[in-house]
């Protein structure tokens, strides 16, 4: 089992910046992958960025330019780096670690990000 944890979620204005940190412990092995996926209301859940073990990124059209993520190994960490936030980027944000072997998903809690125009 793998457990996380998000912190960073907040209510910004538009065109501001926000940092979203997440934390796993438990069973953690690599190869893995860790990333953000949103849900805003009404809609469904969506990819928003990705990064494995060994750093290789993937991140949504809608994002790419604004959104940056990163992760710390030694801290078994990810973050995202979220800047010009726009309304439409408001949603609860998601923290996945994907056990690539054993083909396990996990989830945080989620954390609230709201942009106001």
């Amino acid at each position: 089992q793998v457990q996380l944890v998000e912190s960073g979620g907040d209510l910004v204005q538009a065109g501001g910046s926000l940092r979203l940190s997440c934390a796993a412990s438990g069973r953690i092995f690599r190869p893995n992958v860790m990333g953000w996926y949103r849900q805003a209301p009404g809609k469904q859940r969506e990819l928003v960025a990705t990064i494995t073990s060994r750093g290789t990124t993937n991140s949504a059209d809608s994002v790419k330019g604004r959104f940056t993520i990163s992760r710390d190994n030694a801290k078994n960490e990810v973050y995202l780096q979220m800047n010009s936030l726009k309304p439409e980027d408001t949603a609860v944000y998601y923290c996945n670690f994907r056990d690539v072997v054993a083909g396990s998903d996990y989830w945080g809690q989620g954390t609230q990000v709201t942009v106001s125009s």
